[in-house]
């Protein structure tokens, strides 16, 4: 049972990352932008997030949660940036969704590594936040419910971040279904040109929801350099937490509220070599897991084309009003 519950923990813990990164993703395609740059904008904002944080606390003398902070701040911004590089290429220049995303993927990445590696110089070797800004990434003191069997590990033992994640995404589902702006919003992203004679303005929604979700992905990033490498920059330590977010959104087909459980589940996947060690099994093939059960699900979803399941019909493609 112990190692049960210390599963389903670092389940959460690996899995909130790849969730951060399925709601800004899952935001950006319901507006009918196909962000292929999530691993890219991740890239940034574990750098940026990570290099202001160490900057605010050198420069400024500020540590603990006022360097976290910044560093979300700093990291929000980063990843927003790159969704608007996306935004004006592909919104207002019209240009490929697909290449644009796959060349944010590469510049976030070069960026991020290169940022990362920078400040690694200017450090002396390795840069790391002091032990007072770890700490503030550390697991919240919720008291008596922390203790509480089985529910306190299950439950109340995490960091702010996680808590964070999961109202993020409950605020995201409830604005997506239960709101004017959010039944607008969805509305761009299935037939915008029906949305643009209705009167809301495509180009404002589609440019808002990609920059908003793209700053998301990005704290994604921070959370990966922050907490899973506990504040000290590792070079390529986003490596595929993209792309599985990108996956994440076909499995959670398109809904903020599935995406938690899915993001626990791959999260497990991640990390299960760590708590269920197979013997003969090399531990290659549980790397592996995470990649198989993408493709798994990418067939599976294929197959079962469920209306209410399937993603908007408007997604990845550019909109034209003179075309209306």
């Amino acid at each position: 049972m112990n190692v049960l519950l210390n599963l389903i923990n670092a389940a959460v813990l690996a899995g909130t990352p790849l969730l951060l990164g399925t709601i800004g993703e899952t935001l950006t395609q319901k507006s009918g932008n196909l962000n292929l740059g999530v691993e890219g904008m991740m890239f940034m904002g574990a750098a940026t997030g990570l290099g202001a944080s160490w900057y605010a606390e050198k420069l400024l003398g500020i540590e603990g949660f006022g360097a976290v902070i910044v560093g979300v701040v700093v990291a929000f911004l980063a990843g927003s940036l790159g969704a608007l590089i996306y935004s004006f290429l592909t919104i207002s220049l019209r240009a490929n969704q697909n290449v644009v995303g796959l060349t944010l993927t590469i510049f976030g990445t070069g960026f991020g590594n290169f940022v990362g590696e920078y400040l690694s110089g200017k450090a002396g070797g390795f840069v790391a936040v002091s032990d007072a800004t770890k700490a503030a990434f550390g697991n919240i003191n919720l008291g008596p419910l922390s203790k509480i069997p089985i529910l306190g590990k299950l439950l109340f033992q995490y960091n702010w971040m996680v808590y964070f994640t999961v109202i993020l995404a409950l605020i995201l589902a409830y604005f997506l279904n239960k709101t004017r702006k959010g039944l607008n919003l969805r509305a761009v992203g299935e037939d915008p040109g029906t949305a643009d004679a209705a009167g809301i303005n495509v180009t404002k929604y589609r440019y808002i929801s990609t920059i908003v979700g793209g700053g998301i992905c990005a704290l994604g990033g921070l959370y990966i350099s922050m907490v899973t490498c506990a504040g000290v920059w590792v070079h390529n330590s986003v490596s595929g937490y993209g792309w599985l977010a990108v996956a994440l959104v076909i499995f959670a087909t398109w809904s903020p509220i599935r995406a938690i459980y899915c993001g626990i589940i791959f999260g497990g996947l991640t990390i299960l070599r760590m708590y269920v060690q197979i013997p003969g099994i090399p531990l290659q093939i549980y790397d592996m897991l995470p990649y198989f059960a993408t493709i798994i699900v990418l067939i599976i979803t294929s197959i079962r084309q469920i209306k209410e399941h399937s993603k908007p019909e408007g997604t990845g493609t550019n909109y034209f009003r003179e075309d209306r």
